[in-house]
């Protein structure tokens, strides 16, 4: 089997669409020797700020000489960077092998990718999986394993026909990755400790920082002392989280938090807008769009995706200016000037190789 076949293979799965539950990648594990058991895992879970945590976990253990797994979702640049060991992606041929020897079987498509990760880093013998969960916690297919370090990010509202539409709903689902007899790192998440303190055996609370970055920064140095290594003084780069490419800012964040810690670093943009129907999108438009001096609404090439013309409307609420574009590539090609593209990781992963 080629890389292409294994690529599209796992990517049909997503016709199986989200389907909450650990019955099916259990049974998956089980037939793969259940490589979760083998491996020391770190599992973050949380709303926002989880990939960037997770990167930046990974980075500093590697940088101390270990064999680092990395598991982290969405992806943006190349479907194989969700699976990484000290920044590599896993081979091509090697995904194809786990691919043909694994797909034949009910699991959706992250839950086929979740096992194939558990398995890998089993394989590879990786001092460390730094695993971040895909969705929620409890019943997220990353929730298999009996011994973790759990680390919980700041948690908010997302994904709430899932999970619960308050905050301490969501937490309780996210409080599903914690173990008995182990730790638990739990971003400043003021009045939500309490969810997690019974859960498990030591609940490191971090104190309040001073901002999302800040706070996110100090989630990892509790995880590296916990561990017993040293603090790391920056948070790692990773694609589409703030990230600057050819004088644009990428952000991919889609909730009112992920608005919060991006509008204080922008002012007077020419933005391009995509997002799903299922986000809170006017509360998201409410804290970015008054900074924008123009926004071009796109509809990105997704299901779920809202319409640019419903988009726009909503917009126009919070910005004098705001216009339609046919696709984010036409917007691309058409908008020089365009200084912030956010809103969605679809439209950032559509559309990236034009701003490359």
């Amino acid at each position: 089997m080629t890389y292409d076949e294994a690529l599209n293979i796992i990517i049909k799965k997503q016709s199986l669409g989200i389907k909450p539950g650990l019955n099916r990648i259990k049974a998956l594990l089980s037939l793969m020797d259940n490589p979760q058991d083998k491996l020391k895992i770190i599992h973050i879970a949380g709303t926002n700020g989880k990939g960037t945590v997770a990167k930046t976990v990974a980075d500093a253990l590697q940088l101390n000489g270990l064999k680092v797994g990395l598991f982290s979702s969405p992806w943006i640049v190349d479907y194989r960077e969700q699976l990484q060991i000290n920044s590599e992606y896993i081979p091509e041929n090697v995904f194809a092998e786990y691919v043909s020897l694994y797909s034949n079987n009910d699991c959706t498509e992250f839950e086929l990718l979740t096992a194939i990760m558990y398995k890998y880093f089993a394989d590879c013998g990786v001092d460390y999986a730094v695993v971040e969960c895909g969705m929620g916690g409890r019943e997220d297919a990353t929730n298999v394993e009996k011994r973790n370090l759990a680390v919980i990010t700041a948690v908010s509202l997302d994904h709430t026909d899932f999970l619960g539409n308050k905050v301490e709903e969501i937490a309780a689902e996210k409080s599903g990755v914690l173990r008995k007899e182990c730790a638990c790192i739990l971003y400043p998440n003021k009045g939500l400790e309490n969810i997690f303190r019974d859960k498990c055996k030591k609940l490191v609370c971090v104190e309040e920082q001073g901002g999302i970055r800040n706070n996110n920064l100090a989630t990892v140095n509790a995880v590296l002392s916990e561990l017993g290594f040293d603090a790391v003084s920056s948070l790692s780069l990773i694609p589409a989280r703030l990230e600057r490419l050819n004088g644009i800012l990428l952000d991919g964040g889609h909730n009112p938090s992920a608005a919060e810690t991006l509008a204080p670093v922008i002012n007077n943009e020419v933005a391009l807008i995509g997002m799903m129907s299922d986000k809170d999108v006017r509360t998201y438009l409410s804290l970015i769009a008054p900074k924008c001096k123009r926004i071009i609404a796109v509809k990105p090439n997704n299901s779920r995706a809202m319409s640019a013309e419903d988009l726009a409307k909503i917009a126009a609420e919070f910005c004098d200016d705001v216009r339609i574009s046919q696709s984010p590539e036409t917007a691309v090609r058409d908008n020089r000037d365009i200084t912030l593209i956010c809103g969605s990781f679809y439209l950032i992963r559509q559309i990236r190789k034009l701003i490359v």
